[in-house]
């Protein structure tokens, strides 16, 4: 399956940061199941999932200081590269 990601090394804290469909940030237990399912891609890091709205905004799930950092970066700003997960 090919996804599309990005690690983050900032802060002194190394993430992953996962695009999803936006329902699967509205429902907390898919959101769950979601980021454990990426964390074989991303193994030791924390997974953060981002979904955007139909205007473009970005929503993110996961662990709450990461989510807040996040929320205050530019899309644009964010290193995304495609992924494979086997």
């Amino acid at each position: 399956m090919r996804f599309q990601g990005a690690v983050v090394r900032e802060q002194g804290i190394t993430f992953a940061v996962v695009v999803v469909k936006k329902h699967v940030v509205d429902s907390s237990s898919e959101a769950t199941r979601t980021i454990s399912a990426f964390r074989s891609a991303f193994p030791g890091l924390p997974v953060v999932l981002m979904a955007q709205d139909s205007s473009g905004r970005p929503t993110y799930y996961g662990r709450q200081d990461i989510a807040r950092f996040l929320a205050s970066v530019p899309m644009h700003a964010i290193p995304w590269r495609e992924y494979t997960l086997h």
